[in-house]
């Protein structure tokens, strides 16, 4: 691989960008049957996802990324069990595997088994010296290294089967939202997308707000009409009704606009369709709180300056992350590029 450049990388990875905001009929075909496949991947939450992966590869951001890397001076083979939640949630790993010049052997989820193998097509036409890298597998073996995503349960599976190798092993993380009240209507829209996207199916989708004490959520809600359509949507309608009638038999007090539910839970994890919320008494109260959790907690979404550990982004960000911005704060680059 030494005729095969970190500028050679840099350019077929910024052409794969290209291609993805301007993609083909054919990949667009590609794009309108993913529901065909997973009926939460419909053509509105893929091209958010293919928007937001087109929108890390620019050669900007893939020069400043890079330029903190060095290639490993031997090929290893890394194996990827990628998760499914979220169209094309496992290709920063891939990208990882191939800017640092090892090979990727990726295990798909049954979930999401279409769109990557696509846009990894796309990237093979673009740049052929990358097919030596790039294997599909139903079995992972022969791996010096892992990178592994999944629920707490798959990761104890996980470290069984792959503790014996240098590891990355991600658990389940949810996003939050810290509100000072003062929000204008725009902000909150803004939050809507960081609540909606992709359903609310991933761990950068925020799931619950800490919010002032005597916060009342009426703007909120005026502000988040908009997305109100999402309840059109059987998978998400049946989420809805379900978690509704068990709050209204168990009389649990919650709020709600017609699409989404709210209820105060000192828990992260809210089910699909439902945001908990918590109140604060003040701004330090709410960093210790999330600092408590920060093992728990994926990223911030808020427009309070916070002391806290965990990354925080402004409102409509969460689901837009850079290149540099690791799950799970693990630095991917630098695990692959340290092994030996």
């Amino acid at each position: 691989m030494s005729n095969f450049s970190k500028d050679d990388k840099i350019k077929a990875f910024s052409l794969l960008g290209d291609f993805l905001r301007k993609p083909t009929p054919a990949f667009i075909e590609v794009i309108n049957s993913a529901q065909n496949h997973n009926a939460w991947f419909t053509p509105p939450q893929v091209n958010t996802a293919v928007t937001a992966v087109a929108d890390m590869l620019n050669s900007k951001d893939l020069q400043q990324w890079l330029a903190n890397y060095k290639e490993n001076s031997r090929e290893f083979n890394v194996g990827l069990v990628l998760a499914g939640n979220l169209p094309l949630v496992g290709f920063h790993d891939v990208l990882c595997v191939l800017a640092t010049g090892n090979k990727a052997f990726i295990k798909l989820s049954s979930q999401d088994n279409q769109l990557l193998i696509a846009v990894l097509e796309q990237l093979l036409v673009l740049e052929p010296r990358f097919k030596p890298l790039v294997h599909i597998v139903l079995k992972l073996e022969g791996f010096n290294a892992i990178i592994a995503t999944g629920s707490n349960n798959t990761s104890r599976y996980f470290e069984h089967y792959f503790g014996q190798v240098p590891h990355i092993i991600r658990k389940a993380r949810n996003t939050v939202a810290v509100l000072s009240g003062n929000e204008t209507a725009k902000q909150l829209q803004l939050l809507g997308n960081d609540i909606f996207s992709y359903f609310g199916l991933g761990c950068r989708n925020v799931a619950k707000l800490w919010v002032p004490e005597g916060y009342v959520f009426n703007f909120f809600f005026e502000s988040i009409e908009s997305f109100s359509p999402i309840i059109n949507h059987h998978k998400y309608n049946n989420n809805y009704d379900y978690n509704k009638s068990i709050y209204l038999v168990n009389k649990v007090p919650h709020l709600d606009n017609g699409f989404l539910l709210l209820t105060q839970n000192e828990a992260l994890c809210s089910p699909l369709a439902v945001l908990y919320y918590q109140t604060y008494a003040n701004i330090a109260d709410a960093e210790m709180q999330i600092n408590a959790s920060e093992q728990a907690i994926q990223v911030v979404v808020s427009n309070v300056k916070l002391n806290t550990t965990v990354a925080v982004v402004n409102f409509g960000e969460s689901q837009h992350p850079k290149l540099w911005d690791y799950a799970d704060g693990v630095d991917t680059m630098q695990f692959l590029t340290s092994l030996r």
